[in-house]
């Protein structure tokens, strides 16, 4: 059984349930007016469709290519009723996700042929990266893994002190060379640190940037930069996490970020607190990037790695 079929039993989807039942029944409430009375979906039914995706955050242009879709659908195949609607519109988000490179994990995996593997995590302050990267450890360190975190978070109060307790709490290794100090040469040496010491990931934290702040996006391509020079490959993965409950801000966070940077995954924190768990299929869908993780509470093992097919039966389960 792979890591992931472990891993998703009976509490993880419990939490998942959990953390979806405000986007669920916002959408479902709005998903059961727009078809009552209706025996067919007509033009009227539509739009009422197209005013809730977007009023669930999934966005205007991707709100737009999914009605265009369902559409088409109803053209040619004739469906009629609430229940059909529900299966289109759910087969069409799956299709959606697939297309833009989001994938079911098996699991917190690491390309097993990368070592040490580099993770850098980016993110505004808010949006729970220190915690990401805390339950990430958590979890790798429960495979059996080598970790090192790199305090690369060297300006905001408490954030390095914050990282060195998760360490603690988790049990793995913690690099650090204080508060204001060089976020690049920190990067730097914390792979330097994971190559000597033999581990086998390193996740690197980075400032909170306020993604309207040139000079600190710039900051962040350099960081990437100076990781490259002590290992050409590095890093091998970029990961950006996103606050849900921002909704359309978390949008045009992405937007910034992914010119700042190469952003290869998205993990996205706090959708236990928001009705507008959309967000996840919209930020999917316009930077072609995959979710790889989710939080769904605030426990240690309440980050889950997305599974898309899952993640959308739970969302349409009534």
């Amino acid at each position: 059984m792979s890591f992931f079929g472990k891993l998703f039993g009976k509490k993880e989807k419990e939490d998942l349930d959990k953390g979806l039942e405000k986007t669920k029944d916002n959408f479902f409430n709005k998903l059961s007016r727009a078809v009552a009375g209706k025996a067919s979906v007509d033009e009227e039914v539509l739009d009422n469709l197209e005013e809730l995706l977007i009023s669930s955050d999934v966005g205007l242009d991707t709100t737009v290519k999914i009605i265009e879709r369902i559409e088409g659908r109803v053209a040619r195949d004739k469906y009629l009723g609430a229940e059909e609607l529900n299966f289109i519109l759910r087969d069409e988000i799956v299709q959606l996700l697939s297309e833009n490179n989001t994938v079911s994990l098996s699991g917190y995996e690491t390309p097993s042929d990368v070592k040490p593997f580099i993770l850098l995590v980016v993110g505004v302050n808010g949006v729970g990266k220190t915690t990401t990267i805390g339950k990430l450890a958590h979890q790798f360190t429960k495979m059996g893994k080598k970790v090192v975190l790199g305090a690369g978070d060297t300006f905001r109060a408490a954030a390095v002190d914050q990282l060195k307790i998760w360490s603690e709490r988790v049990g793995c290794d913690f690099y650090s060379k204080g508060m204001n100090t060089d976020p690049a040469a920190v990067a730097y040496e914390t792979v330097n640190y994971a190559i000597a010491n033999n581990c086998d990931i390193a996740i690197i934290d980075t400032a909170g940037r306020l993604h309207t702040k040139t000079g600190l996006m710039q900051e962040l391509s350099k960081i990437k930069r100076s990781v490259s020079k002590r290992l050409e490959t590095a890093p091998h993965e970029v990961l950006l996490v996103l606050d849900a409950t921002t909704g359309q801000n978390a949008i045009e966070q992405a937007k910034h970020f992914t010119e700042a940077t190469d952003v290869s995954a998205l993990a996205l924190t706090k959708l236990d607190g928001t009705a507008k768990g959309g967000v996840a299929i919209g930020i999917s869908d316009q930077f072609k990037i995959p979710i790889k993780y989710i939080g769904v509470g605030e426990g240690i093992d309440q980050l889950q790695p997305f599974d898309k097919q899952t993640f959308v039966e739970t969302l349409f389960e009534q």
